[in-house]
Formats: C-alpha cells, sequence, structure tokens
C-alpha cells in the first residue's frame, strides 16, 4: 500500500514563505510524476505543480513564479517552495503520486496552509 506523508504546512504572513514536504513511507516504484494539490474551504481541489519522471515541471498559472516543486533523484519525495505567498493560497495542500502504467493515483493525507495578517 501507498503512503505518502507530509509536513511543513502552517501559518503564515503574506509575502512569506513556507516550505512543503512529501516522502513516500516505504519507498515508491514505478513514479510517473510526482506533485500537489490544494482545496480551499468550499472549492474543488485544484491543481499546484508537477514533476514527473524527466524531471519536467508544471506549475498553475496562480503560482508561477513563485512556487517551485522540486524532487529526490529516486521520485520517493517531492518538496513545494512556496514564496510570496498570498492570502488566496490559504488552503489544505495535498501531496500525488501517479503511479505504474494504469496511472493510479494515491494521496496524502493533507496539510493546512494559512496565509494571514
Amino acid at each position: 500500500q501507498v503512503q505518502l506523508v507530509e509536513s511543513g504546512g502552517g501559518l503564515v504572513q503574506p509575502g512569506g514563505s513556507l516550505r512543503l514536504s512529501c516522502v513516500g513511507s516505504r519507498g515508491l516504484f514505478g513514479v510517473n510524476a510526482m506533485g500537489w494539490y490544494r482545496q480551499a474551504t468550499g472549492k474543488q481541489r485544484e491543481f499546484v505543480a508537477n514533476i514527473t519522471t524527466g524531471d519536467n515541471t508544471n506549475y498553475a498559472d496562480s503560482v508561477k513564479g513563485r512556487f517551485t516543486i522540486s524532487t529526490d533523484g529516486a521520485k520517493n519525495a517531492v518538496s513545494l517552495q512556496m514564496n510570496s505567498l498570498k492570502p488566496e493560497d490559504t488552503a489544505v495542500y495535498y501531496c500525488n503520486a501517479d503511479i505504474g502504467k494504469a496511472h493510479f493515483n494515491y494521496w496524502g493525507q493533507g496539510t493546512q496552509v494559512t496565509v494571514s495578517s
């Protein structure tokens, strides 16, 4: 069973930074991509960023230039460096792993990010 464990959320003032981390608890194999999604209260879950096996990165327009995704060489862990945070970045952030030929999606438990003064 794939388990993704997240850490790094919290409360930060506008303009501040946070770094989220996610690691596969038992090692991950056959990873196509790892990434982050977020869900604000009363809204649907939305894509934030991902990184593929070829180290290609993709970002939502709303976070381009502010967020940076990175992974370890084995694609067993993924991090999201979030800079210049805005109140509209407030959400629960979920780690995602796309694994195998069938592209199964696995999710972490979520970590709260709150941007407020």
